[in-house]
């Protein structure tokens, strides 16, 4: 295995006085972002300002600071904890010895070295070409200069300061090709609405502990570490509960606090497989110090894709790791570890209970020589009852089934 050269980083934020204590976890998820990207964070500089400084994010004597420490610790880039704008990120760039690039440029990196399918890829490739392209200006020859490292994956590489018709070229093909990618999941969409399978989607923070969930429950193999942002193309597996009832349920790209405007663009398509969810599991990371804000962002961004109105059962996860100031705050909620067997058990009855609450009540009397029926309820519906009476040979059947589901159109006939 080659071993991975990390490059050395300097990080820069700015506090404007309005919760010291969020910027000092921003600070901490950007660390951990750089090293997700296999950076390595050499010191952090902070500076307490009134406003950002329209020209160079932070203060001029601070520019000149940041230059002496890159010499001193021979440092590789620096990395601001912000979306720089176009002209703050050529300033910087003309000032700082090395590359200069900012959060969103890092989160798009992750994301480029993690998409897996070709729409995961694709989605990458337009966020960054749409960054990219008001950047260009005075960036050319930083562009060509690149060898490659953090904040130069994907379409950094190629020549893109050469011809900004070429980049506008390149993001409408992408959309067209991920429009046809769009409307191959739609009919899929629509044919699962059509069948009434009961969704399920994994929503939360990025590390909160989704994928290791998904996994447990569904038996599937999705990537799983300790990392931001470990899984990025949705997947899509079923699981079993309790009553044998058979739901879908899809795990999703990880939430960030500031997450960049045109990765929230890139990403709704993915996204839109959470809007047809029957419930959203928020998964919460109990044992970090932050989950509270974890939520609130949670909360922000289903508002912004317009998810909000769906039913929401909370997940309170890694429970037997939690922070000492941990308080559930969620209404309807559970508290588990994705790691213990019982808890996820647990879970799935709670499921199954929120599922009941927006399923419709049936309750039949079925012929025993209707083994079809009888098959389809045990798979296709909660069954809560089966009783043989055998004077009559008939199956008393109580249970719980989606509304307009195309097996309550057939128990009609033996309806009690």
């Amino acid at each position: 295995m080659t071993e991975i050269i990390k490059e050395k980083a300097i990080l820069v934020g700015c506090s404007l006085h309005d919760n010291e204590e969020r910027f000092q976890y921003s600070m901490e998820e950007l660390a951990s972002l750089t090293e997700t990207a296999h950076g390595q964070v050499v010191t952090m500089v902070s500076q307490k300002r009134e406003r950002i400084d329209s020209s160079t994010y932070i203060g001029k004597g601070k520019v000149e600071e940041i230059k002496r420490m890159e010499e001193e610790l021979e440092t590789d880039l620096v990395i601001f904890n912000d979306e720089l704008s176009p002209s703050q990120l050529r300033n910087l760039s003309n000032i700082l010895n090395g590359r200069v690039i900012d959060r969103t440029q890092l989160i798009l990196d992750i994301f480029a070295g993690r998409a897996r399918s070709k729409e995961g890829k694709l989605q990458v490739e337009l966020a960054q070409l749409q960054y990219l392209l008001p950047r260009l200006i005075g960036q050319g020859t930083e562009l060509s200069r690149l060898g490659g490292g953090i904040g130069t994956r994907g379409p950094g590489e190629t020549k893109l300061e050469s011809d900004r018709r070429h980049i506008r070229r390149r993001i409408s093909e992408i959309k067209n090709q991920l429009e046809t990618i769009v409307s191959h999941r739609e009919r899929y969409r629509e044919r699962r609405k059509k069948n009434k399978t009961f969704q399920l989607a994994l929503v939360g923070y990025t590390n909160a502990g989704k994928s290791t969930l998904f996994n447990r429950l569904s038996s599937a193999d999705s990537f799983e570490e300790n990392l931001l942002f470990a899984t990025l193309d949705p997947l899509t597996r079923k699981v079993i509960l309790p009553s044998g009832y058979t739901a879908l349920l899809t795990d999703t790209v990880g939430f960030i606090q500031d997450l960049p405007t045109t990765l929230i663009a890139a990403f709704s398509s993915t996204l839109e497989e959470v809007k047809e969810a029957d419930i959203l599991l928020h998964i919460v990371d109990a044992s970090n110090p932050d989950y509270h804000n974890h939520e609130k962002t949670v909360h922000k961004l289903l508002e912004e894709l317009e998810m909000d109105h769906l039913p929401q059962l909370t997940v309170y996860n890694k429970m037997d790791e939690r922070h000492p100031d941990f308080v559930p705050t969620a209404e309807n909620h559970i508290m588990i570890s994705a790691l213990r067997i019982e808890d996820r058990q647990l879970l799935k009855q709670k499921i199954e209970e929120a599922a009941i609450q927006i399923m419709v009540p049936y309750h039949v009397l079925i012929p025993s020589t209707e083994g079809k029926i009888l098959a389809q309820l045990k798979v296709e519906t909660i069954l809560r009852e089966l009783v043989f009476l055998e004077e009559a040979q008939i199956y008393r059947c109580k249970g719980f089934a989606i509304a307009d589901h195309p097996v309550l159109g057939l128990l009609e006939q033996y309806q009690q």
